[in-house]
């Protein structure tokens, strides 16, 4: 065998070779879970907030998410995982005596939280 097809074989050999290695490498990559985005609401109301759902934006299939306890009024905070999905989320709010506000198509990628504040009743995005 010549030089130069040797060569050729080689380089061949060792392109296929890596081939095989990097396209596992890839595959599991993807199968790694990603971590949970967290996200941050803060209540500057003067109401208790009872209850916390979020969905898909322009879903009607909320998921609750555990307060543990009522997230007083005054200037109180929690922080929860998102779950899988989209960036675009709608957030319903209960706050004490049942009044219920829903919080349209927040992009939960961009921003970091929520501020719940008692004069406008619209979300204030935060890190955005």
């Amino acid at each position: 065998m010549n030089t130069t097809r040797a060569t050729i074989l080689s380089t061949m050999f060792a392109v296929a070779l890596g081939n095989l290695l990097v396209v596992p490498s890839a595959a599991s990559a993807n199968a790694v879970p990603r971590p949970a985005r967290h996200f941050d609401l803060v209540n500057a109301t003067f109401d208790s907030v009872m209850a916390l759902a979020i969905t898909p934006a322009d879903h009607d299939a909320f998921q609750d998410i555990a307060l543990g306890e009522p997230l007083q009024g005054g200037l109180t905070s929690m922080t929860f995982d998102v779950p899988a999905g989209g960036c675009l989320r709608d957030l319903r709010v209960t706050f004490h005596g049942g009044r219920t506000q829903i919080f349209p198509r927040i992009d939960v990628c961009r921003s970091s939280g929520l501020r719940l504040t008692p004069h406008n009743g619209g979300p204030k995005p935060s890190g955005a």
